[in-house]
Formats: structure tokens, sequence, C-alpha cells
């Protein structure tokens, strides 16, 4: 078994399921990320992929074998976690993205939503054969390529400058069989950002992105926006955004004064109460606020020995410099305005979710990302969450059920129910306890197939011999 395991990982042998036929799980404690309960002491029954039964140990035990058969032990079962924000990005960083897709499993993450790179079309590849079966690694939903502006400073973007190329474009992401949207401002001018919007919603997309600096929130939302990347842009909520937008548009503030004033200007009951006009248009956010920890404590926290560097190519973790350059001659006051920001951010966290924005959990894991590594980055964003006082409960959903209602799926995967998609997590503790939980990982379930402790630290080793593999062959 050992043995076929590893020639599974380097790609010799198709993917096997755990052996042929069902496979039951049993003396588990099913956590229900619906409502927050406990069933305990149940058997789950697994096949082609799908929950085939939850009950009782002995019914559903009759026509499974004894080496189909795992007693979890009193483990907890959750489904796959989802990480709504990642970017599977860099032209030259193909096999070393490759090698990391088994490691996101390994982290009980079986769903990611990758938010455009230039790297979009071979995603889209690796989309296909995990969907397939012919790879290991979390199902993909993919923007593919994003749309930009002219010029802007993103590689492999679809840049645009008028309706004619807007349109022409979205001919390119239908053909390209995308999964929903990405817009994003470095260069695109307001109004045809609201069209960009107007247009793929027309089509049928979920779109989301990040807030140019000349449309306000509510317009975007009015437009059918789906999710707002990054929870910085909703602080704009807690001033007079429309006075600062056009302020931008009339030349009489630049965008460094606009983002100034949205938080020297913050009001929170003015925030609170737009929150909650924002929640009533069911907008969901992605806040990624680990990113921005990593950035804001960077003078404090010495990263050289941080355990994922070992699954990270030298080339990867290269590309972290651009950030760590710009920020070198940053002030002390400079330094101190970023920590006060994240620590707003975090005081927010419990308002926008009582507001009734869904918060769907992403890392913005990329190359480009200083230090948010791939797949722990998740786990290191989840935590932030139970820090800024959302329930363990209210956290799970977020990386669970918000994600599939976000892409209309919830009637297919997300929960431990009969009938659903075989995307499951054991662990060894309670999630619904401490949300550190879900670092015990003792075995995944992805699209049917289980992997046990063993099997996915063959994964994780397998990740570290290719980085070094890669690293000696590009000396």
């Amino acid at each position: 078994m050992k043995t076929t395991v590893l020639l599974l990982l380097i790609g010799l042998l198709p993917l096997p399921g755990f052996g042929q036929g069902d496979l039951l799980i049993y003396n588990v404690n099913i956590v229900n990320v619906t409502d927050g309960s406990l069933q305990k002491n149940r058997a789950v029954l697994i096949g082609e992929g799908k929950i085939k039964g939850i009950g009782d140990v002995k019914k559903l035990s009759r026509n499974v074998s004894k080496e189909q058969r795992i007693n979890a032990n009193g483990k907890y079962m959750i489904p796959g976690l989802w990480d709504m924000h990642v970017h599977l990005e860099g032209t030259q960083l193909v096999p070393d993205n490759e090698a990391l897709l088994p490691v996101f499993l390994a982290y009980g993450i079986t769903t990611v939503r990758d938010c455009a790179s230039d790297l979009g079309r071979q995603v889209l590849v690796w989309r296909d054969e995990i969907n397939k079966g012919q790879r290991i690694g979390p199902t993909i939903y993919t923007a593919g390529l994003k749309l930009e502006g002219k010029n802007s400073i993103w590689k492999g973007d679809l840049e645009i400058e008028n309706e004619k190329e807007l349109y022409q474009m979205l001919d390119k992401l239908d053909s390209m069989k995308v999964d929903f949207v990405k817009i994003t401002e470095n260069t695109l001018k307001g109004d045809l950002f609201l069209a960009s919007v107007k247009a793929a919603r027309a089509r049928g997309y979920r779109v989301s992105g990040h807030v140019p600096y000349d449309l306000t929130i509510d317009e975007l939302a009015a437009a059918g926006f789906t999710s707002i990347e990054h929870a910085t842009y909703l602080l704009r909520l807690g001033t007079d955004e429309k006075t600062i937008k056009d302020g931008v548009i009339g030349g009489t503030l630049t965008k460094p004064d606009a983002e100034s004033r949205y938080t020297s200007l913050f009001d929170q009951q003015t925030a609170t109460a737009n929150y909650k006009a924002l929640g009533s248009r069911g907008m969901f956010v992605c806040p990624t606020l680990i990113g921005g920890r990593q950035l804001a404590y960077l003078d404090q926290t010495d990263h050289r020995g941080d355990v994922f560097l070992q699954y990270l190519t030298k080339r990867y973790v290269s590309n972290y410099q651009w950030r760590i350059d710009r920020m070198a001659n940053e002030t002390p006051a400079q330094s101190q305005q970023r920590k006060d920001r994240y620590q707003l951010l975090l005081k927010q966290m419990p308002l926008i979710h009582q507001a009734g924005i869904t918060i769907i959990a992403g890392s913005d894991a990329a190359a480009l990302n200083t230090y948010v590594y791939p797949a722990e980055s998740l786990l290191d964003e989840l935590e932030i969450f139970q820090q800024a006082g959302l329930t363990p409960l209210q956290i799970l959903q977020s990386a669970t059920i918000n994600g599939t209602r976000y892409f209309g799926v919830e009637d297919k995967t997300g929960t431990v129910t009969t009938g659903k998609n075989a995307d499951l997590v054991l662990l060894d503790q309670n999630p619904l306890t401490d949300v550190k939980a879900l670092r015990a990982i003792y075995g995944v379930i992805a699209k049917g197939r289980y992997y046990d402790r063993q099997m996915l630290d063959a994964m994780l080793h397998q990740a570290h011999e290719k980085k070094v593999k890669l690293d000696e062959e590009r000396r």
C-alpha cells in the first residue's frame, strides 16, 4: 500500500479508490455546520464519490467488506474546507504550483476558488483533470484570466479600453468555460468597470473583484457585483464614500488622499449602518486578513524558520521580495498605520457577519503575496477570524457551506448529508470548540477517495521532494 501511494503521487499509477466497493467510516461524530449540532457515534457510507447513507453501523455495513471499514474511534467529521481566494500563478512556476495541488488536500482543503492569474489557462487544464479523476488535488473553480484596463501591472490579464473589447474578452472567457469573472482596477476606469460587471452578469456569471476609487460599493452592488475581494474595501463604508469618490473623479483628491480619508474619517456607526444595507443586497465578502497581518507585522516576525517553506521552491519564494522592497522605506508611523488598519479590520468581522454580509473564507495565497502560504494560510485565516470574535461555527460555515452558496451548489456539497459529494475531513478534535482543531487532521475524503494520515504525509513528502528537485535543476 505504501508503494502504491508513493507511485500514485508521482504520477506513475492511475488514481485508485481506497479499494474496491463502498467505504464505511463508523464510530464518527458528525459536525452539522448548518446549526452546530453533533451526530454522535454514526456511520457514513461512501460510494461512487457520494455519501450513500448515514446511520447505524450494523445496517450500513451489510455489503461492505471488512477491508473497506474504517473505525474512526470518535473522530470528528466535517465537510471539506473551501479556500475561496487563491492564485495559482506564474508562467515560470508551473511545476512549482502543480506540486502544491495535493498539499491542499493534506490540509483538509477539498475545494479552491482560483481568482485568476497569468497561469489561468493551465489552471483550467488542472481543473478538468481533477474533475475527471486524472490528478490529485482540490476541486477548482476558476476565473481563468481577469479583466483589467490597458497596461495594467498584472501579467496575463485581459485588457480592455472600450465596450467592444469588453465583449470580445467575455467571448474569450466563454470559450474557456470559466466558473466566474474577476475584475480589478489597476488601470480600468470606473465606467468601464461598471459596464463589465453588468455585461458579465447578463451572461450569467458571478462577478468578483476589487473596488475602484471612482466607483462606490453601492454602485457595484446595484450592478450585480457578487463578492468583494478583501475586507479592506469595506472600511470605505465608514465614511461618505460618494463624496470621496467625486473628489477622485474631479481631481481634487489623489488615490492616496482618498485612501487616507477612508481610514482617518472612519466612523463605526456609519459603517455598521452601511454594512446592514449591503447585507440586504446578498453581498459576499472574502476578507483575506492573513496577508495584511503578514505585512503589518513583518518588522516583528522572522519567517526564515517557517515550516511551510520546505514545500516552496526558491523561485517561488523569490517573488515575495517585491512587497518587502516596497515597504523597505516605510517610516515608523507608516508601519504603525498598517498595524492599526489591521486591528480595525479585526473589529469589523463580527459586525460584518451580524449585518448579513456572507463571509467566505479565503487566504489570497499566491507567489506574489509575501508569506501567505498555499493551504496553510487558510487555517491561519480561520484562526484570525476566531481572534476577531467569530464563533467556531460561524468560521466553519465561512469555509464550507458559504462557498457552496456562492456558487449555487449547496444541494450537491458542503455538508455531511446523504446524497452529497463525499468531500470530507476527519479531525482528532472538535472544531466547534476551537478552530485550531482543523490542524489535527486524521484523514481526508476527496471525491469519495479516502486518504489516511500516512497517505497525506506521503503527499507532503512528495511536495518537499519536488521542491528540492526543482531547486537543484535550476542551480
